[in-house]
């Protein structure tokens, strides 16, 4: 991509993933145009304390629902990495769906994300922006059932639908939904869209909040469970993550779908490893027959140039964060 303006938009700036986009782009010179909910909350202090956050980052109040606010981010920006994922709020505000809890899904979860995305790209098209980086998810790639057996999954595959619906799977759903939504809309206008599809992010937090993925990792380490499924986790680093999106931004030959997945490895395998380095915690005792081993290829991204750091180097660097911040204690 042409740098000649450097001038970018990140949307959910202040959360797990997106603190370390803002940080990538601030110490490769960009100024940063950050989308947050309340830019004075404390919440947020963490952003402006970054190196060249003083020069660099300007915060703005903005919702990806409310299209008036994205607009007054985006505008001046060259890129755009979309990065907010609306989360459901526990009431339910739509009085059918409190009856129904498919359609609260839909009215919570699967709505915003879709809504959320288009309101972007809009935005985006209104503003003249050169490339859009929409982070999409591995599980809008994974739930695929007619995909043929021992097949690698890569960017050819998509969480089918249906199935989705049918199993419950709502993330998968409104991630599949949204990321779809984003390429029709793409084709339609002439807007220039990549998408980056990160498996179960983990690595150090910046932002003072707990997220959904490092809890996966904090409850291994905390709950003592009897029994755990010993499933097939896919790992990728949120620093390589990160590179990833400035990587799909950046290079004028991306283009479509890029899988970000780094490492294959059991349940049990996981906590073994774990226990190794740090002994002290309270780890699952048995573990459960897991489903079947899904194979996942991000070579399409390395071709880009992204490469990833070692497990035992995310892993560490987690468990130090959470320590510093007092959630293991």
């Amino acid at each position: 991509m042409a740098q000649a303006n450097k001038k970018v938009c990140v949307t959910g700036a202040g959360g797990y993933l997106g603190s370390w986009v803002v940080k990538h782009l601030l110490s490769n010179n960009y100024i940063v145009h950050g989308t947050v909910r309340q830019p004075g909350d404390a919440k947020y202090a963490h952003l402006n304390q970054l190196e060249k956050a003083s020069d660099n980052l300007k915060l703005f109040k903005a919702d990806v629902l409310d299209y008036d606010s994205l607009c007054s981010s985006i505008a001046g920006c060259t890129g755009v990495f979309h990065v907010a994922s609306p989360v459901p709020s526990s009431s339910v505000s739509n009085p059918q769906a409190a009856l129904n809890p498919t359609l609260n899904f839909f009215v919570e979860l699967i709505e915003p994300a879709v809504k959320g995305t288009l309101n972007v790209l809009k935005a985006c098209l209104e503003a003249n922006v050169k490339r859009v980086v929409v982070v999409s998810s591995g599980s809008a790639i994974f739930l695929n059932p007619r995909w043929p057996e021992g097949q690698i999954k890569d960017e050819a595959c998509w969480s089918d639908k249906e199935y989705c619906a049918a199993t419950n799977n709502w993330y998968c759903l409104s991630k599949t939904e949204a990321e779809s939504e984003a390429f029709e809309f793409a084709k339609r206008s002439g807007l220039d869209v990549v998408s980056v599809c990160p498996t179960l992010i983990l690595g150090p937090l910046m932002q003072s909040t707990i997220n959904a993925s490092s809890l996966v990792l904090i409850k291994i380490l905390k709950e003592g469970y009897e029994s755990q499924e010993n499933r097939d986790r896919s790992i990728v680093d949120v620093r390589d993550v990160a590179q990833a999106l400035l990587l799909a931004y950046e290079k004028p030959e991306a283009e479509g779908r890029y899988l970000c997945t780094a490492h294959r490895i059991k349940a049990r395998d996981l906590s073994d490893k774990l226990r190794s380095m740090f002994p002290q915690y309270n780890y699952p005792k048995s573990f459960t027959d897991g489903g079947k081993e899904e194979k996942l290829s991000s070579e399409k991204l390395q071709r880009l140039g992204w490469s990833y750091r070692s497990l035992e180097e995310t892993l560490v660097d987690s468990i130090e964060s959470y320590r510093k911040a007092g959630i293991l204690d």
